[in-house]
């Protein structure tokens, strides 16, 4: 068998076969194979690689303000003395450079006294921990394939409930696994033979487990979508395992990288914890990308990456989108979500959303303002003309310097775009929204019907 052929029978089987028919470990494995191949095709485009670099730029920026506003978090509850055992164990993987770090970190935060900066400052120090956490939302949205964004008051809110609240319970955690270790029942048990041992592998465990519960906490609640814990969970795992394999790697790097110090002299160890800070970042949306696609495993397959609509398929969704969300808010039936409208009409959200924006800016839909956001029409049927809705498509990439009226054309093809227009207008005429939706009420009314005769 040639490697083309072996290659040929391996893309059949995975994106061929249907995974419900096969038995359950194969279903599993040829799921899981389905995500990893996709989320390496998202690490290969590289768009994945420039959002983390773009958060290591950010949190160059922001981990010092981030550290001060948890470490005054953490001083109301009196575990602050945490932080530095916190660092030197997030930074072990650095070595002695990984000491050196937190020391200069733990410098900055005692250096930072919210009690005597002004109001200005202090405004600047809670604006640049939100900028982080906007930035972490952002390049997980993206993954998501999701646009929107939180609003400001959602942000101050939500982000800042996350940092607030995210320390304590990683203390917590961290302290009830230390305890566990130096108490005094864990040292009999530690004494004892065979006991030791399984402390030891209990303890690696829990600090597993407790990794993938953050990462799992984070992956639910940063991206503006809802996320399913299973999809989070698994994200968390893949993301849980890659750490501890990055941490492992990242060790044997230090121990033989002396010739960076010899090189860099003091600029090695910024140089050593930016790219640390790279594939830490590059792990977490990883991790995203897995829960995305574990979430959508219809979107794993190629053929699912949208890249352009042409200009007839816009407006045949525009009008497929308007006449569902007409539907269900007509017939008081479950309204649709962006994700809703994709199951419904077996399209991709990122096809939805090129048609959805220029629909929402026209103000002929708007979004409810909860978590799971919803399309209602912004007035009533009656009142949404079609001619309006087929405008707002044709002209979803145009701005105020590039328009049909702005270019440079001829009377020959003025005349022949205008008998178009026209024709569009004569066959369209005054109709509405309502009336779309009631003709297509009655023609499955006789379909319906039909199908009764054709039985009897």
């Amino acid at each position: 068998m040639t490697l083309v052929q072996f290659r040929s029978q391996l893309d059949q089987i995975l994106w061929d076969s249907d995974p419900a028919r096969l038995p359950g470990w194969q279903s599993w494995l040829i799921r899981m194979l389905r995500i990893l191949i996709a989320t390496g095709r998202d690490v290969a485009e590289g768009m994945l690689t420039l959002r983390a670099m773009g958060l290591v730029y950010t949190t160059l920026l922001s981990l010092v303000p981030l550290l001060a506003v948890s470490f005054s978090v953490l001083k109301g509850f009196g575990v602050h003395n945490q932080v530095e055992p916190m660092l030197l164990s997030m930074f072990q993987p650095l070595g002695d450079k990984g000491v050196e770090l937190t020391e200069k970190i733990i410098g900055f935060v005692d250096n930072v006294n919210v009690r005597v900066l002004g109001s200005l400052s202090l405004v600047f120090l809670f604006y640049t921990v939100v900028s982080l956490m906007a930035k972490i939302e952002q390049s997980m949205n993206s993954t998501w394939r999701i646009r929107g964004g939180r609003n400001f008051i959602q942000r101050i809110t939500e982000y800042l409930s996350v940092v607030m609240i995210g320390p304590i319970l990683i203390f917590t955690g961290v302290g009830l696994t230390a305890s566990i270790s130096t108490s005094a029942v864990g040292n009999a048990l530690a004494s004892m033979e065979g006991f030791g041992t399984l402390i030891y592998f209990a303890g690696k465990i829990a600090s597993f487990l407790l990794i993938v519960g953050a990462l799992t906490f984070i992956y639910v609640l940063v991206p503006n979508t809802r996320v399913r814990l299973l999809s989070a969970f698994t994200g968390a795992v893949v993301a849980a395992l890659l750490w501890r394999l990055n941490g492992w790697v990242f060790s044997m790097f230090i121990a033989g990288s002396t010739n960076y110090s010899a090189i860099y002299s003091s600029f090695a160890v910024v140089i050593i914890f930016m790219i640390w800070l790279y594939l830490s970042w590059l792990i977490l949306l990883i991790g995203t990308s897995v829960s995305f696609y574990h979430q959508h495993p219809e979107r794993t397959s190629q053929r699912q990456q949208v890249l352009r609509l042409s200009t007839r398929l816009q407006e045949k969704i525009g009008l497929l989108v308007m006449l569902r969300i007409g539907q269900s808010f007509h017939h008081d039936h479950e309204k649709l979500t962006l994700e809703g409208l994709s199951k419904n009409l077996d399209i991709a959200t990122e096809a939805l959303a090129l048609v959805l924006r220029p629909l929402e800016q026209r103000g002929l839909i708007i979004q409810s303002g909860d978590k799971d956001r919803v399309y209602l029409p912004a007035r009533s049927l009656e009142h949404i003309k079609l001619r309006d809705i087929w405008d707002a498509v044709r002209s979803a990439q145009e701005s105020s310097h590039l328009n049909p009226d702005n270019l440079a054309s001829d009377p020959a093809v003025e005349r022949l775009i205008a008998g178009i227009n026209d024709s569009i207008n004569d066959t369209i005429n005054d109709e509405t929204l309502l009336d779309l939706v009631e003709q297509s009420d009655n023609s499955r009314q006789s379909v319906s019907l039909e199908e009764v005769r054709q039985e009897a």
